[in-house]
């Protein structure tokens, strides 16, 4: 089983940009210290989400300079932001330069705000994602001799005579990887052998008390649907080492009364970030003529236990074997969610320590 960190955490202005962007990388290098497998980075913009995630391809090109280890993974990239021919090329000097340790997460994007940035129509936003990710099919597999890449999807166009340069590390395209929570994205993932991204909720509701039992319904329909497209073993057993599992929040400490008073708190914290964000996003909704729902209360007991692993680092082992069980490789973690306040870095020190400490180890092949 693979453990990965999920690199992100607020600004909530312009002074704290760079204090954030150092405390991300070095929380990067704790996480292959800390015995790590990779860490996957958010493609965000505008609101401080996270403010390496305004190019996410360019810090993790910077990270790989530092972590020689780790695998860099993307959660995700908002694909209709992206011209095709920049995606694709971009993405395989990454995996060059990686030597084919990165993990392409791919999205049509969640957020107005973001997309009227770029000039993109919400509404248009999921059919441009599925366009724009089959010109990068086309463009990966184009040989020089080929005729020329022509393309035109209302929003971007093109034409390409001679090729990609440089191909990908990996053929004929780097890892990439789908949620898998609907029955076209579980098709997409299986037809191209693809690690996929298991819910641990059902759409459209997004959080409940049971999530093992959403994890298991999406992962059988996924796992069913990659061994019927015929994939070589071999390309099987990748896709499925790396099919993951995300929480936005991992906490740990030594005691379960501890740990859980320690989220909440943290809880609270991410809750008012949320919030303050959500101003913005409502504005974008206007000026983009687009209605969304409201944004989630994470202070919920059915957030948390849709979105957050907590306990002690031997409840969190247990928990997690369940997921191992039902076939999950990758166990995606945010240690750094919410704002980065003097609680949130103890605690991320905290819970890092612990769980590298101690899960990790009973996890590892002996």
């Amino acid at each position: 089983m693979h453990f990965s960190v999920f690199l992100t955490t607020r600004s909530a202005g312009p002074a704290e940009d760079a204090p954030v962007i150092r405390a991300m990388t070095e929380h990067a290098v704790d996480a292959e210290r800390n015995g790590f497998d990779a860490v996957f980075l958010p493609d965000h913009h505008f609101t401080g989400y996270s403010p390496p995630a305004s190019d996410p391809m360019m810090f993790a090109a910077y990270l790989a300079g530092r972590l020689e280890r780790m695998r860099f993974g993307f959660s995700v990239q908002t694909v209709p932001l992206h011209h095709p021919v920049r995606f694709a090329e971009r993405l395989a000097l990454l995996d060059q330069l990686t030597h084919g340790k990165i993990l392409v997460g791919v999205g049509s994007g969640t957020t107005p705000e973001e997309m009227i940035g770029f000039g993109v129509d919400f509404t248009e936003a999921s059919e441009l994602s599925r366009s724009n990710l089959e010109i990068v099919e086309r463009l990966w597999a184009k040989q020089p001799d080929d005729d020329p890449v022509v393309f035109d999807n209302g929003r971007y166009r093109g034409t390409v005579v001679s090729r990609i340069v440089p191909v990908p590390y990996t053929r004929p395209r780097p890892t990439m990887m789908s949620v898998a929570a609907r029955p076209s994205s579980v098709e997409r993932a299986a037809r191209f052998a693809q690690p996929a991204f298991i819910p641990t909720f059902t759409p459209p509701v997004l959080a409940g008390l049971d999530p093992v039992s959403h994890v298991k319904s999406h992962f059988a329909d996924y796992q069913t649907a990659l061994l019927a497209a015929g994939h070589p073993d071999e390309v099987v057993t990748h896709a499925l080492e790396w099919t993951s599992v995300s929480f936005q929040f991992v906490h740990l400490a030594e005691t379960e009364e501890r740990a859980r008073e320690e989220l909440d708190r943290l809880v609270d914290e991410y809750q008012a970030a949320v919030e303050r964000e959500h101003v913005a996003n409502k504005k974008a909704e206007t000026i983009g003529n687009v209605r969304l729902r409201d944004a989630p209360d994470a202070r919920t007991e059915e957030w948390k236990r849709t979105w957050c692993l907590w306990g002690t680092p031997e409840s969190v082992t247990e928990q997690l074997r369940r997921y191992r069980e039902i076939g999950i490789g990758n166990v995606l973690g945010g240690f750094m969610g919410g704002p980065l306040t003097p609680f949130r870095a103890a605690m991320t020190a905290q819970a890092m320590e612990l769980f590298g400490r101690d899960v990790i180890p009973a996890f590892r092949d002996r």
